[in-house]
């Protein structure tokens, strides 16, 4: 007879918008077992399962801490009560959690009295007790007077409430009647019950006891807050991200660039700081999700995107947002896990803003057999290929935009952009074959360039930081002989070094905050960069590192090139000259705004990323475009 031997959740600590998925092991009448489900449709032996979700309305209303949301709250801060402050960023389980988070909460009371003091009102009543960190009027008891009503379950549930058991100012509620459920803002703050039970299929009876598990209380999801467009034009204003996912005219378009940490990688012992429930993929991949549509980026380039996560859930929930999805897998020659687990690129774009015209797989691994084939003795070659082989891949997509930005003087031309989209190895020790992937993923779009007039993108995780001798080449065009990065070449792949060159007329994205302009917000943006490379402080933030790894890179106009890298004159005489040639035949791209940085104090304190927040360790990049066309001659 059929019959549960084990049922339990991955994760005991659910939360809203993230779909709870029990494990039920099965032992089928033959004795084997199964984590296959069994429907009243197609039952086993006359048997089959039916599941049933519960909600416990407590008489006693309870609220959650704001900064350990899986924590009830036993103190709020009255400074927040008294101010149009979320009540619920109000509470917090401990007097140590409140000290902890003061320097941050602070920042609510600074944002709130200047609203006050544009209001009128004074400030000295209301913040003046929350001058220093040890200061501070807290409500110990917190009665349920000062609970918030989101804290309430007042809607209608989605099935008859039905009440199964009374007693001790308990009430249990039926939520749910299939084998999944996911909470929503009703179940703030109550527990959950999993009930599983085999039923009889010709009798409707229950065989065998039921199975059931209680979850701890339902947490909100976290909300950070929002990232703004800032213009690099100088105008102190902050753009929003409209609806229709444009910000401005039909002529510009954005491209969002994130690495959103592979789930085999998100360990505990990797990230021992991050809540082992903000870890868990269930509850990342909803809040990824939220995060990117967020974006409504035109063209969207991800890391590190697991096959299976890429198949079972990026593709089809941004296909609901009016996404295309194109995908390249890792190659799987050094990988010895399950193939479904490998991650690669993936790139999407937004089927009424272009349509597909090509797709280019650009595999490392191939590239490392062509180059020992052509230049590695026989009895190195396994030695070779064991250094070089590292199963890195890059996916090249050209896109046509059915938005036209040509003008009256190329009326009907076809508006091309080539996007490249690239995660290159991670190994610091490997900084010749980093830098050998990047030349050689440049010399794949010299390629492409000359065969189109074609502006171009170059986005992804480059595990190198500024002033590396792969950002170098991206950056400058070339990589100074003496660059202390080309000592490590122990195949001479990287010799002669004149030939660590390319044609494109590539700049950072980030670099145009740095432009000349004034404004609050542009100045805010020019701290968080490095003044000696015009890069973001830092992109990737965990515990152990911080600096930036993550680029976009565009084609610029002539002006947008940076000569403070073109020292050497011979050299600067050459590369003018191609350089020339690229941008006269060629349209170019700008810049018009930029996502806002992220500050590392704001980071720090959840430690570092992944948080609950953000759920990926690296923050996600995302600029608006205007395509220039060439002036006709």
């Amino acid at each position: 007879m059929l019959s549960v031997v084990r049922v339990h959740l991955p994760s005991d600590i659910p939360i809203v918008g993230c779909e709870l998925t029990p494990y039920v092991l099965l032992r089928r009448p033959d004795k084997t077992v199964t984590t296959d489900d069994v429907l009243e449709s197609a039952p086993i032996d006359g048997h089959y399962l039916r599941y049933k979700w519960y909600r416990i309305q407590s008489d006693r209303k309870v609220a959650l801490c704001s900064i350990h949301p899986s924590e009830q709250a036993t103190l709020q801060c009255l400074g927040c009560v008294k101010t149009k402050i979320p009540v619920a960023k109000s509470y917090h389980c401990s007097p140590k959690c409140f000290s902890d988070a003061w320097q941050h909460h602070r920042v609510l009371h600074d944002r709130a009295a200047s609203a006050v003091n544009e209001n009128g009102n004074e400030e000295d009543e209301l913040f003046g007790r929350f001058n220093s960190a040890s200061s501070g009027s807290l409500n110990a008891s917190l009665p349920s007077s000062a609970s918030s009503t989101s804290l309430t379950n007042g809607s209608t549930p989605l099935y008859p409430a039905a009440i199964t058991q009374r007693s001790g100012g308990e009430t249990w509620f039926e939520v749910g009647r299939s084998k999944t459920y996911t909470p929503t803002a009703d179940d703030i703050g109550h527990v959950l019950k999993f009930e599983c039970v085999v039923v009889d299929a010709e009798t409707k009876l229950f065989v065998g006891h039921a199975n059931t598990i209680l979850t701890s209380r339902v947490i909100p999801a976290p909300s950070p807050s929002p990232r703004h467009l800032i213009p690099v034009n100088g105008a102190d204003v902050m753009g929003h991200i409209e609806i229709d996912g444009r910000i401005s005219s039909s002529g510009t378009f954005t491209v969002l660039s994130y690495n959103i940490l592979c789930d085999a990688y998100a360990t505990s012992e990797l990230y021992s700081y991050c809540p082992s429930w903000a870890l868990s993929w269930p509850y990342r991949r909803q809040n990824l999700l939220r995060e990117i549509v967020g974006y409504r980026a035109d063209i969207v380039c991800l890391q590190e995107v697991q096959s299976d996560h890429f198949e079972e859930f990026f593709a089809p929930e941004l296909d609901k947002h009016g996404y295309q999805a194109l995908y390249k897998r890792k190659t799987n020659e050094v990988y010895n896990g399950n193939p479904q687990t490998i991650d690669g690129c993936a790139t999407f774009f937004r089927r009424d803003r272009f349509s597909h015209v090509k797709k280019y797989e650009v595999e490392f691994n191939k590239a490392a057999q062509s180059l020992t084939d052509a230049m590695i003795p026989s009895t190195q070659k396994k030695t070779a290929l064991s250094r070089l082989v590292k199963d890195n891949v890059a996916l090249i997509v050209v896109l046509e935009a059915k938005f036209s930005n040509q003008g009256a003087d190329n009326p009907g031309k076809r508006q091309l952009l080539c996007v490249a989209n690239t995660h290159v190895n991670v190994h610091q020790d490997l900084k010749d074959v980093k830098l050998w992937q990047v030349h050689t993923l440049l010399k794949g779009l010299e390629k492409i360039a000359a065969s189109a007039d074609i502006p171009m993108l170059v986005c992804g995780d480059f595990n190198s930081v500024p002033g590396s001798a792969p950002h170098a080449l991206l950056a400058m065009g070339k990589v100074e002989p003496l660059h202390p990065e080309l000592a490590v070449d122990p195949l001479n792949i990287l010799r002669p070094h004149s030939k660590l060159i390319h044609q494109l007329p590539l700049v950072s994205a980030y670099s145009s905050f740095a432009r000349p302009g004034v404004g609050l917000a542009l100045e805010q943006q020019r701290r968080r960069l490095d003044p000696s490379t015009n890069e973001p402080l830092f992109t990737n933030c965990t515990r152990d590192f911080i600096g930036t790894l993550d680029y976009i890179f565009y084609t610029g106009e002539l002006s947008e090139i940076n000569f403070f890298w073109l020292v050497n004159f011979c050299f600067f005489i050459a590369y003018m000259c191609i350089i020339f040639y690229f941008v006269a035949s060629a349209d170019s791209l700008s810049v018009e705004s930029l996502l806002e940085l992220l500050d590392e104090e704001s980071l720090r304190k959840d430690t570092a990323l992944p948080s609950p927040e953000w759920s990926s360790d690296h923050i996600a990049l995302l600029a608006e475009f205007r395509c220039k066309p060439r002036p006709r001659r």
